[in-house]
């Protein structure tokens, strides 16, 4: 798979915001990010959030986001609007559900699909929560440590 984009944000705008606004922090497109085991990606909201946290470090696939915006005529929204930590494009992420994989030769253990929520169709658009169910992404604990670089 090919890293196209890594994202990290300090705070959380959705998750724990049930029946509140969106929270307002940024996410930032970065070209490296560190990886430590058990504990996330150094820097992002999720880093050290709990033990043997099952979404340490969240993935999308940039095919899916291209075929969204395509379906919901989405122009100019951006891959971070959907707030997973790295794009990558050229592996169906559904099979890593369950599976320890590499990835720049860090190790990840893909747990389970990155469900979309309601908070999908205000960051995105109306239908993006219907339309990302089964394909939301993956979210994954960091095995190893490594660096993680942006692939131009």
């Amino acid at each position: 798979m090919k890293l196209e984009h890594i994202y990290l944000s300090p705070g959380h705008n959705f998750f724990g915001h049930h029946g509140q606004p969106a929270g307002t922090h940024p996410i930032a497109e970065c070209d490296t990010a560190e990886c430590v085991a058990g504990r996330g990606l150094r820097g992002d909201r999720f880093f050290d959030y709990r033990e043997n946290y099952k979404g340490q470090v969240t993935l999308v696939a940039a095919e899916v986001f291209e075929e969204l915006c395509d379906a919901l005529g989405l122009a100019g929204v951006s891959p971070a609007a959907m707030r997973r930590n790295l794009v990558v494009r050229g592996g169906n992420l559904d099979t890593l559900i369950g599976r320890e994989f590499e990835l720049q030769g860090v190790k990840l253990a893909g747990v389970e699909e990155c469900k979309p929520c309601y908070w999908m169709d205000q960051a995105l658009g109306p239908g993006a929560e219907m339309w990302l169910r089964g394909r939301g992404g993956l979210r994954c604990r960091v095995l190893t440590n490594g660096w993680l670089h942006r692939e131009v």
